[in-house]
């Protein structure tokens, strides 16, 4: 969600801007705008649209300048247009700012500011933010950063903001709360972004900076305080990320790529960690609170979106290997309904980009109130890595498309090993059951190639159902969250209506709606509701639903009742969610392609959602 890209250093700073808004495009947004401090002057350029619509706007503007910033918005105050792109301008013009995040005082100091004098061009909650510091900066007779820093224990919400001063031209001011941003070391120059991927082709140091804290960047040297003022001294990373990663490597979209990378992201999960030959299952990320998770009256997981979906999954699988009662919340709900936590309960945070506002919410709630939290993310320093108290990456790559896909599988990759630790030290799962589920989880990658394999009949059968209106997904056991993943997926992507159930809720209310118009995609593999969901396809095909079968390979029987079928190979039901999400996966990308649409930014979502 919205993407911040800054430059301080001895290169010209318009096309680092302009590159990095590029590589921050998966992030989701409505218009794009850079600012380069020109001759002593700040020049503003913006655009609603793409970034490419940016480029145009600017066209053969070759600015020289080597300080500026650039920002891609999502919209929360104010429409998508011109005017309510970033960077915004202070009052007198001498202040730029771009910012993500929400200031959720905004309008008590507008109104303020109003009856001082102040005007302002935009809806947005930035404008009025920038024209704050400048109010206390004039008023108090401060310095820029001074300024910042009392303007930032004033201001209620989230931010992670670069500011420019017309009056300071070799100064370069961050700061964040609640917002990711990090900074990128070079010899004499500085990088900032939203994450990594912009900085990664130009160094591989970097700071990520904590909440309230704020980094001043001048002269090739920087400092970093807290909004008290006190000096803070950052630890500097080095991010280990391949440029390669974040390109498409000859795909025709970042979320095709991924789908395919799955093989490798699930083998990546396990590298290190799992050898079924031996029976090792090592996971480094738990050994200081296993035993807490061992003596677990209940685990309680927390997410959204996609990773709440297999939050799902993990519940099936902690509750049948560990026999610990699981509750699965979505984080936005979690916060807000006083929930029943104890001190040393139990929290997982499942997030992809380890940025997500709700679940960091949850999981600061969790923890004032004494839980034990576990993060499982995909992002090395993101913000729930840092806060929680052991966790678990997934090592799945870089995932750029808006829409998750290989993130799904690693998380529940990730979750089911640390469900097999668990059950093996509980002695709730026999050596023989344990040794069976660690071959079959090392075999899951060639299994989920295998099921790849099928693209070209799940492309042919997406060419009949592209002009689709609605679909329905049905599954059962290990295959409903399943079913709800693969609807989610459609809707996301295609913009298609489409709605997941456990095949047997049909029969309480979504079977009214079947007819011959109705594609019902049916999750019907080999497990212990088999005869249940042949049942269900019955019924279905009863009232002229159309049912497309997700079987397992060799299946002779759901082929004769089934419109089509998609075969993927057999495991142990406890793992088929790895391997019966691929052609779900596939099926929603085709149609989204067929019809037009924006695979990889769709349009109103955005990858990472920082802000409520």
């Amino acid at each position: 969600m919205c993407g911040i890209v800054g430059y301080l250093g001895s290169q010209p700073a318009h096309p680092i801007l302009i590159g990095g808004l590029k590589r921050l495009e998966y992030r989701g947004y409505d218009s794009a705008g850079i600012a380069v401090l020109e001759d002593g002057q700040l020049c503003i350029e913006k655009k609603k649209g793409k970034v490419a619509d940016l480029e145009a706007l600017i066209g053969d503007n070759q600015y020289s300048s080597t300080i500026g910033i650039g920002h891609t918005r999502w919209a929360t105050h104010g429409e998508p247009n011109d005017l309510n792109a970033h960077p915004h301008l202070s009052n007198n013009g001498s202040l730029a700012i771009i910012h993500n995040g929400i200031i959720e005082n905004y309008g008590a100091l507008k109104e303020d500011l109003n009856q001082k004098g102040y005007a302002f061009k935009s809806d947005t909650d930035t404008e009025v933010f920038i024209s704050f510091i400048e109010y206390i900066k004039e008023s108090e007779g401060l310095s820029l950063e001074d300024a910042v820093r009392i303007a930032l224990t004033k201001v209620v919400g989230a931010y992670a903001i670069a500011i420019l001063s017309s009056d300071e031209p070799d100064k370069l001011i961050v700061a964040r709360k609640g917002s990711p941003l990090v900074i990128g070391l070079g010899k004499d120059e500085f990088f900032v972004a939203s994450d990594a991927s912009p900085i990664i082709e130009y160094t591989n140091e970097v700071i990520y900076l904590e909440d309230e804290e704020i980094a001043i960047m001048q002269n090739g040297e920087y400092r970093v305080i807290n909004t008290s003022d006190d000096s803070q001294n950052p630890q500097i990373q080095t991010i280990d990320i391949e440029l390669e990663a974040i390109e498409k490597g000859g795909y025709e979209h970042f979320m095709l790529k991924e789908i395919f990378e799955q093989p490798k992201s699930i083998a990546d999960c396990m590298r290190g960690r799992l050898k079924a030959s031996t029976g090792q299952l090592v996971l480094g990320g738990i050994r200081e609170y296993k035993q807490a998770l061992i003596n677990a009256e209940k685990i309680t997981f927390v997410a959204c979106g996609t990773s709440w979906h297999a939050g799902l999954v993990a519940e099936y699988i902690f509750e049948d290997l560990c026999r610990i009662p699981v509750e699965v919340e979505y984080a936005s709900e979690f916060r807000y309904r006083n929930p029943i936590i104890k001190e040393g309960d139990i929290i997982v945070a499942i997030s992809q980009s380890g940025e997500t506002a709700d679940t960091l919410a949850a999981i600061e709630l969790a923890k004032d109130r004494g839980a034990i939290v576990f993060g499982i993310v995909n992002t090395v320093g993101s913000s729930i890595s840092r806060v929680t108290h052991e966790g678990a990456y997934l090592h799945a790559g870089p995932e750029i498309g808006v829409a998750s896909t290989k993130a799904f599988t690693a998380q529940i990759t990730v979750l089911t090993m640390i469900a097999l630790r668990i059950a093996h030290l509980k002695g709730t799962i026999t050596e023989r059951r344990y040794n069976e589920l660690l071959v079959e989880l090392e075999g899951v990658p060639d299994k989920v190639q295998q099921a790849l394999d099928f693209n070209d009949k799940v492309e042919t059968i997406a060419d009949l159902f592209q002009d689709a209106k609605n679909f329905l997904y049905l599954g059962r056991g290990y295959n409903f969250p399943v079913a709800l993943e693969g609807a989610l997926k459609l809707k996301e992507i295609s913009y298609i209506h489409a709605e997941g159930y456990p095949a047997a809720e049909m029969k309480h209310g979504p079977i009214a709606l079947i007819d011959e118009n109705m594609p019902v995609v049916v999750i019907a593999t080999r497990d212990s509701s088999y005869d249940k969901v042949v049942s269900n396809i019955q019924e279905v095909k009863a009232r002229k639903g159309v049912v497309i079968a997700i079987v397992t390979e060799g299946d002779v029987l759901i082929p004769k009742m089934a419109d089509f079928t998609i075969e993927v190979p057999s495991t142990h039901e406890a793992l088929m969610p790895l391997i019966s999400v691929i052609p779900l996966q596939l099926l929603s990308y085709h149609i989204a392609v067929m019809r037009g649409a924006n695979v990889d930014q769709p349009r109103n979502l955005a990858k990472s959602v920082t802000v409520e």
